[in-house]
């Protein structure tokens, strides 16, 4: 049975479950050299946890020199997806991060519910989770596809979770589990609580002082549950 108060765990994607060696930044250059012949390196133009719109249209205004028309954005987010499978697929980089596969069993048995809250739109979280098979544990999400504002995808996400167990759920017995800062305020402003783990680019002290509730350096220490 469950421990505590906590009923469901929303995880991030990149730099928290998987990282994908570059796969994702891969397909994104494809997609703006086949458009418009510039190999675009979102790295530059682009911070860690952002919603893929955002990268799409922060990577646009900087190759291009203009903001994207809907229609434009739109084709650049379905081009990089053409190219995503393929990239992490032949990716020597990809790997499971630490813990994962122990944990997501674990939490499965013991009857949490287990979402995404994710900046990728659902397609691409799903090609990235896909070759490691841990799409299964995932049934509902908040994805960049819903809100390019991080806490927003976050409540869609906490919704769901709701639906899904068919009762009263309350964001505070929800941890929103990711590796940027971006997560950690996206927790806060959801009324859940943020466990930040410095399994990406961010120290734990930078997650700390971001204002994390709990820190872990991997998920291979226990979650608060």
């Amino acid at each position: 049975m469950r421990d505590g108060n906590v009923v469901a765990v929303l995880f991030d994607i990149d730099g928290t479950l998987i990282t994908t060696g570059g796969a994702g930044a891969a397909a994104w250059r494809h997609a703006f050299e086949e458009l418009y012949g510039i190999p675009a390196d979102i790295g530059r133009f682009t911070d860690n946890g952002m919603t893929d719109p955002e990268v799409g249209r922060l990577t646009f205004v900087n190759v291009i020199g203009r903001e994207p028309s809907p229609g434009e954005l739109a084709r650049v987010l379905a081009v990089r997806l053409e190219h995503l499978p393929q990239a992490v697929a032949q990716s020597s980089g990809y790997r499971v991060l630490d813990g994962v596969c122990r944990l997501l069993p674990w939490l499965d048995r013991h009857g949490y519910l287990l979402g995404l809250t994710t900046g990728g739109v659902e397609a691409a979280a799903r090609f990235k989770l896909a070759r490691a098979g841990l799409n299964r544990y995932f049934p509902f999400g908040g994805y960049g596809s819903d809100s390019t504002d991080r806490t927003e995808l976050t409540r869609r996400a906490i919704e769901r979770a709701r639906r899904l167990r068919g009762r009263t759920l309350s964001p505070s017995s929800c941890l929103v589990v990711g590796d940027t800062p971006l997560d950690v305020a996206a927790a806060k402003g959801a009324g859940a609580v943020s466990v930040a783990v410095a399994s990406g680019h961010f120290s734990a002290a930078e997650l700390r002082d971001a204002g994390a509730d709990h820190v872990l350096t991997s998920l291979e220490e226990d979650l608060p549950l």
